[in-house]
This record gives C-alpha cells, sequence and structure tokens, in this order.
C-alpha cells in the first residue's frame, strides 16, 4: 500500500481515524491528494475526537477541495 500521509509519521495517526479511512475508500483517495499542510490539520482535528461514533461522523463529513 502506498503511503497515504507523505512525511507524517504513521505513529502519529489516531487509530480510529486510520480505520475509519480504511472503510471510506473514497475519502481515502481524496485524504492521500491533500497537501502536508492539510492532512496535519486534518489529523489534528481527528486527534480531538473522543468516540467510535464521533470519529465515523469526522471522516464521513470530510470535505475536500475538487
Amino acid at each position: 500500500m502506498e503511503d497515504l500521509t507523505g512525511s507524517i509519521n504513521n505513529e502519529e495517526l489516531p487509530i480510529g481515524f486510520t480505520m475509519e479511512l480504511a472503510q471510506h475508500s473514497d475519502v481515502l483517495n481524496q485524504f492521500s491528494k491533500l497537501s502536508e499542510v492539510e492532512k496535519r490539520n486534518i489529523i489534528d482535528g481527528a486527534k480531538l475526537v473522543e468516540s467510535r461514533q464521533e470519529m465515523r461522523s469526522y471522516v464521513e463529513n470530510m470535505c475536500f477541495k475538487n
């Protein structure tokens, strides 16, 4: 599998975020195309999520520029 985070260390990714991305290939594909700054902002937001359901909602509602 390609490195979807670029230079971001995978240890910095919340496990729930990673698991939800794996369940949403369309979101994962868009996330992989973001700049490092955009990825960092999304990851930082994911670190504030406190429940599995909240994480699912966070990932499903991420907005990307087309």
